[in-house]
């Protein structure tokens, strides 16, 4: 399993970023894939979650803000993040628990200033 995060950024507050997970070695009809952020100095917490047959679900910090989606064709899990917040900025990871272990892609930045 390998998980290739990338579109992070630097952006203004009330901006927009539109995060992308490739996923391979994951069956992506079954897969749940979810987005976790990890800010200086605080826990690694969670973010948004999509199951294989498209349910969501979010933090209450980022609902009616950022919405999770998946394009099977192309194996990838998006997260668009809008109305961004400086409190938003945090390094953000994607994340399966397929086969049973977490696995976890290397991260990608998001900045938002005030």
């Amino acid at each position: 399993v390998q998980l290739q995060a990338s579109g992070g950024g630097l952006v203004q507050a009330g901006g927009f970023l539109k995060l992308s997970c490739k996923t391979s070695g994951v069956n992506n009809k079954i897969a749940t894939m979810n987005w976790y952020r990890q800010a200086p100095g605080n826990q690694r917490e969670f973010v948004a979650g999509i199951t294989g047959s498209g349910n969501t679900n979010y933090a209450d910090s980022v609902k009616g803000r950022f919405t999770i989606s998946r394009d099977y064709a192309r194996n990838t899990v998006y997260l668009q993040m809008d109305t961004l917040k400086p409190q938003d900025t945090a390094v953000y990871y994607c994340n399966t628990n397929y086969t049973g272990r977490p696995w976890w892609g290397q991260g990608t930045q998001v900045t938002v200033s005030s």
